[in-house]
C-alpha cells in the first residue's frame, strides 16, 4: 500500500470497530467458505467507512447491500478451542484481503 493508502486505513480502522455488530443467527458449522472470521466491524458496502475503505484498497463492489467485515481474523487463531470471538463472528464469501476486510460476511453463532 502507499503511504497516502496507509494513513487512510489507520485513520478509519477505530471508526469501523465501534460500529453495531450484525444479530448472530446462523450456525458456524454452515460456513463452508473457509474459516469462521472474528471481524471487529461488519457494515453493508455502502456505508460511508466502508466506502472509503473499499476505494482506498481498489475493492469494487457490485451489490452494496452486501455485508463487509473489516479487520477480520480467522476464528481459530483468536482463542483457545478455536471458538472464541468478543466481536463479531461472520462466514465471508472472500477472505482474501489479508485480515483487513471480508467480501460477503453473514452472522453466525458460535454456540450451534
Amino acid at each position: 500500500m502507499h503511504m497516502k493508502s496507509t494513513i487512510f486505513v489507520a485513520s478509519v480502522l477505530p471508526f469501523l470497530a465501534a460500529a453495531t455488530p450484525l444479530r448472530r443467527n446462523e450456525p458456524a458449522s454452515s460456513c463452508n467458505t473457509g474459516p469462521v472470521q472474528c471481524c471487529n466491524s461488519v457494515q453493508s458496502a455502502d456505508s460511508k467507512s466502508i466506502a472509503g475503505l473499499l476505494s482506498v484498497l481498489g475493492v469494487v463492489v457490485s451489490d452494496l447491500t452486501v455485508f463487509v467485515g473489516a479487520n477480520c481474523s480467522p476464528i481459530s487463531v483468536i482463542g483457545v478451542g478455536g471458538n472464541s470471538c468478543s466481536a463479531s463472528p461472520v462466514c465471508c464469501e472472500n477472505n482474501s484481503f489479508g485480515g483487513l476486510i471480508a467480501l460477503g460476511c453473514v452472522p453466525v453463532d458460535l454456540s450451534l
